[in-house]
């Protein structure tokens, strides 16, 4: 019984030596997540019920920043075209890279030079790639207009000075600009897809749409759902683009929250403000992820 009891103090001794070894090892990374990643988070939070400018101390005013966020008509405005650029550039986004992975899923020559060549804007800086589109986008010298000009006889407009255009000149740089990265994950879901079953398709009689359909679309869901859920949480925090490009203009038509955020914070000093508009934007995120998380059981195909 002695030897037992024993036994037993000894591994937990041991186990407890292991444990506070790899807590040891583990402080600096877990001090460096409090005070540079949680800390800023609740003061965050604190910060959302306070009007603070920086220059002065903190003062509480309760929900006066909540009743000015209702009220808000350039928030307003920014939430719905957020909203605009992750509903519409999303799906466009997702289709480009489908197209891309099914074509460099085929036998082609020079397949890895076309892997490199669409995967190089995601790697090249968004502020690099915003200015040279922006140029590209330019109504008297840009190259857009010009290619219209001579090839169909068609004046271009004024991408980023209209409003009418304005988001949309961002959505397809930004569609351009992130193809690749999801390109990658599809074409390494595509790989995955056994042969057989394409085979046994073709057998029956199945077309190449209804094999995407019945075959590729399920077999691929689970990479599918990653680019969802990625492009989602990344369309809602765009800023680099709209910054760049149109600094929110013209008339606020490219106006994101991310971009309000940081106008409110470090332009205008209204820290308390912007605090609370981070949160806002938290919630949404959240909220749209958690959906995609309910809903992902209805379509998403685990082995």
């Amino acid at each position: 019984m002695a030897t037992g009891n024993s036994t037993r103090s000894r591994v937990h001794a041991r186990r407890f030596r292991e444990a506070l070894a790899a807590y040891i090892m583990l402080s600096p990374v877990l001090v460096g997540l409090a005070v540079f990643a949680i800390g800023p988070i609740i003061y965050s939070f604190v910060l959302s019920f306070m009007d603070y400018n920086i220059m002065l101390p903190p003062v509480f005013t309760g929900l006066a920043n909540i009743r000015k966020a209702m009220g808000d008509r350039l928030l307003h405005q920014s939430l719905g075209n957020t909203i605009y650029f992750a509903f519409v550039g999303i799906p466009l986004s997702i289709a480009v890279s489908m197209i891309l992975a099914l074509m460099l899923n085929t036998k082609i020559r020079f397949k890895s030079m076309f892997r490199t060549f669409y995967f190089l804007p995601v790697v090249t800086s968004m502020v690099a790639v915003s200015t040279v589109w922006f140029w590209l986008y330019n109504r008297e010298f840009g190259l857009i207009n010009y290619l219209l000009w001579r090839f169909f006889s068609i004046e271009g407009p004024g991408w980023l000075s209209d409003p009418k255009y304005a988001m949309n000149a961002i959505i397809i740089m930004s569609v351009w600009k992130g193809a690749g990265y999801n390109m990658v994950i599809f074409l390494a879901a595509l790989q995955g897809v056994p042969k057989e079953l394409y085979e046994s398709a073709t057998i029956d009689g199945a077309g190449p749409v209804r094999q995407f359909i019945r075959i590729t679309l399920p077999m691929i869901s689970t990479a599918l759902f990653f680019v969802l859920i990625m492009s989602v949480i990344g369309s809602f925090q765009v800023f680099e683009q709209t910054y760049v490009l149109t600094r929110g203009g013209p008339r606020y038509a490219t106006s994101t929250i991310v971009l309000l955020i940081f106008n409110e914070a470090f332009m205008f000093y209204r820290m308390g403000y912007a605090s609370l508009m981070a949160w806002i934007l938290f919630i949404i995120i959240s909220g749209f992820t958690a959906l995609q998380m309910v809903f992902q059981r209805k379509w998403v195909f685990t082995q």
